[in-house]
């Protein structure tokens, strides 16, 4: 399958299969995304403007990886230039959550993403007034198109 087909070509669709193959990884289903992708959980999609949705990566935090090795994990099997993204054009990055500026309360407002096709795992999705308040600690590892010149 290339780039062009398969779970890339939905974003909600990619998000799913990253949910749904994290926790097989990891054996973590409770899945946080953060950055600019979160906002695919928490809005109709076809309301987004097409910048919103052309990412190729999301950003994939456990609230239980005190050590990182969770996210290193996700980073191996299906981050950047894996198999996977190879395969479908997309891919994630296995960030602690530690890394992220949040707000008290953000989990009462965060989205679950639930859907059929993601289990085992579920994320929840930043609102986006929450995720606008994330920014990354010195030496966070940054590779979205979305990262400011």
């Amino acid at each position: 399958m290339s780039a062009t087909h398969g779970a890339a070509d939905e974003p909600r669709a990619a998000r799913a299969y990253v949910v749904r193959a994290a926790p097989t990884i990891t054996g973590d289903g409770d899945i946080v995304i953060i950055g600019s992708q979160a906002i695919l959980g928490t809005a109709d999609v076809g309301r987004l403007p097409e910048e919103a949705t052309m990412s190729i990566e999301a950003d994939v935090a456990f609230r239980d990886d005190v050590d990182a090795r969770k996210a290193d994990a996700v980073d191996g099997a299906i981050g950047e230039l894996s198999q996977f993204h190879e395969t479908y054009g997309y891919y994630a990055q296995g960030v602690e959550i530690r890394t992220a500026v949040l707000p008290a309360g953000w989990e009462d407002r965060a989205e679950i993403l639930d859907r059929p096709d993601s289990r085992p795992g579920y994320a929840r999705c930043l609102e986006p007034h929450d995720s606008s308040c994330r920014s990354s600690s010195p030496g966070e590892r940054r590779t979205s198109r979305s990262q400011p010149p």
